[in-house]
């Protein structure tokens, strides 16, 4: 997947919407219950569904860690401005809104390689001190480098860098590493890493066979176990409770008896110099 110049072109391929083939945002989509997929989205969650059937009340538990986190960096850690990359469609409540319900004047960047998510976005978010970038996060340079990235995101002030979901959609082929670390150095001291994972850690068979689905889609799953995910944070500080399932990051209420393994992996990381 290729990301938008700078230059913005229409024609290049990144703003070409592939239906041939699922998009991971779009099966996302259909996991929670949205409209804004294809048929071929649909098909590859639902065999996806089959293999691990937790997976619908994973990515509820994956948006509450990210509500949970985002209140927490923008109350607490007082961030006035995200770069959320790998967004996904829009769902609410967003980001930008619940950052904006604790300090309303908080700057936002969406971030998605996929154009569907890019034109879906802008539509719904057409608002001030909120833009959507087409761009792929396996090129950070140009995302950083991006104008509406540079518009409203000063990288002299302390921001929060969400990668919600997302990274084990890059191979270490890839490396996610060197990705991980060009984002990091772009940081000012002070910031924010809020990162989510999926993981087979906490299932018998790994999920491999679950994850063997997005072989045929746009980018793989690359499942990964808890000491490769704490990687990603480098000589970030990870604030209480660590690295830790989704489900267990700061819960506002006792787990259900009855709820079933989540294997994601969440937590949030802190800039300390």
């Amino acid at each position: 997947m290729t990301s938008l110049g700078s230059d913005g072109r229409s024609d290049s391929p990144a703003h070409r919407i592939d239906t041939s083939k699922p998009h991971p945002a779009r099966m996302y989509d259909y996991f929670l219950g949205g409209k804004d997929h294809y048929e071929v989205d649909q098909a590859a969650a639902e065999e996806f569904m089959r293999r691990a059937p937790e997976v619908r009340e994973g990515v509820l538990a994956n948006r509450r860690f990210m509500r949970r986190a985002v209140e927490h960096v923008v109350a607490e850690g007082g961030i006035r401005q995200i770069l959320d990359i790998g967004t996904g469609l829009p769902t609410e409540p967003n980001v930008h809104q619940i950052a904006r319900a604790v300090a309303p004047d908080t700057r936002v960047v969406y971030v998605d390689n996929d154009p569907i998510v890019s034109t879906h976005s802008m539509a719904l978010l057409d608002e001030p001190d909120t833009a959507v970038v087409l761009a792929d996060l396996r090129d950070p340079r140009a995302i950083l480098d991006h104008p509406e990235v540079r518009r409203l995101i000063d990288f002299d002030q302390p921001l929060a860098l969400l990668l919600v979901a997302v990274v084990h959609f890059v191979s270490d082929t890839e490396d996610p590493d060197g990705i991980l670390a060009t984002l990091r150095d772009a940081l000012p001291a002070g910031s924010y890493l809020v990162l989510s994972h999926a993981t087979g850690d906490v299932h018998e068979d790994h999920r491999e066979d679950a994850a063997a689905v997005y072989d045929k889609a746009s980018a793989t799953m690359n499942l990964r176990p808890h000491a490769r995910v704490l990687d990603l944070f480098g000589d970030f500080s990870l604030i209480e409770p660590g690295l830790v399932r989704v489900t267990d990051w700061r819960p506002e209420e006792p787990p259900r008896p009855d709820a079933p393994l989540i294997g994601m992996y969440g937590g949030v990381g802190r800039k300390e110099s």
